[in-house]
């Protein structure tokens, strides 16, 4: 790994630590950091139990595990797409993933993380393909991909509304707070088929690292090396979508995570080219610092994660976009 990148992910993975136990041991309920501490280790009241037990702790855990996946899942589609706005959000993978959600929770009638989780991996899927068949004549990559994306996303968020339109109260109401994406309420059940999703996603991901270096050298130069362009490029969407889907069976579709983490961390770590094991440790310290305000802005009331992150993210977008023409500028000024 490129030591710079190393050092990186070093940081941000004992940041983010750092931050998910500052959620465990404080909180609206009171309980001393020493409290905690002894509950972790059997001690304390029965309430104790819960908060720390089933409450705090597999919150925390979720909003690492669920950055790692977005993290992961937005360098790859960046990667593959050969362009910043190439994430998962943008192109509408994401809107698909919580197509097959809401499918699952609302007609289906399943609302179990298992049931979940296959709703969003499918749905997810089926946007992917829908995108690549419309750009596949030209390639994977490049701005078409994203502008397919696009459309496919705006299609499927108007599936998304009607669902929820023609739900009943109740149940709509519960697939809209999921849509906004929030761990408010997560226990463990959810967060053990993440674990094991992303114990089985992660090493094939960075595994995939070199091979997505190569094709940011461009095509021709990469099928000259020996590389299966085409290939490597099913291969890693099949992986990103995998990771989306984890994600947002999880929490729900939470936004501009994925878009923001990778290029935050290819900023932190300066590597030659895509850096997937930054943008994993970087998007979990992320959602671990935004899970962090969400509970502690308007406590003792809770801000779903989506919509801090939405808010952020929506910034980030807009200084993204009034950067890159001065870049283009500067470009032809040289």
């Amino acid at each position: 790994m490129h030591r710079r990148s190393a050092v990186t992910v070093a940081v941000a993975a004992a940041l983010a630590l750092l931050v998910a136990t500052l959620t465990v041991l404080t909180g609206a309920y009171e309980i001393t950091p020493g409290g905690v501490v002894s509950t972790l280790f059997g001690g304390g009241s029965g309430t104790d139990r819960f908060i720390v037990w089933e409450q705090r702790l597999p919150r925390a855990v979720a909003a690492l595990l669920v950055g790692v996946a977005l993290g992961g899942c937005g360098a790859v589609f960046q990667s593959v797409a050969r362009n910043p706005l190439g994430s998962p959000d943008i192109v509408g993978f994401t809107t698909g993933a919580a197509s097959g959600g809401l499918v699952m929770i609302l007609v289906v009638g399943s609302a179990g993380s298992q049931s979940v989780l296959v709703g969003t991996v499918a749905g997810g899927a089926l946007a992917a393909v829908t995108v690549v068949l419309f750009t596949l004549r030209r390639g994977l990559g490049g701005d078409r991909l994203v502008l397919s994306g696009i459309a496919v996303g705006a299609m499927l968020a108007a599936l998304n509304d009607y669902l929820i339109s023609r739900a009943p109260i109740e149940a709509a109401e519960t697939a809209k707070a999921w849509q906004y994406g929030s761990l408010n309420a997560i226990g463990w059940r959810p967060v053990v088929p993440l674990a094991v999703s992303l114990a089985l996603a992660v090493p094939v991901t960075l595994a995939l690292a070199r091979s997505l270096r190569a094709l940011e050298l461009g095509d021709d130069a990469a099928a000259g090396i020996g590389l299966g362009v085409t290939a490597t490029r099913v291969t890693a969407l099949a992986v990103g979508v995998f990771l989306a889907g984890a994600a947002i069976a999880t929490a729900g579709p939470i936004g501009f995570l994925a878009l923001a983490a990778p290029q935050l961390a290819g900023r932190l770590s300066r590597a030659p080219g895509i850096a997937l094991g930054p943008s994993m440790a970087v998007g979990a310290l992320l959602l671990a610092v935004a899970d962090l305000l969400a509970q502690r802005l308007l406590s003792p009331f809770q801000i779903p994660v989506g919509l801090l992150t939405a808010a952020v993210g929506g910034a980030y977008l807009v200084w993204l976009l009034t950067r890159a023409p001065r870049r283009e500028g500067a470009r032809g000024a040289r």
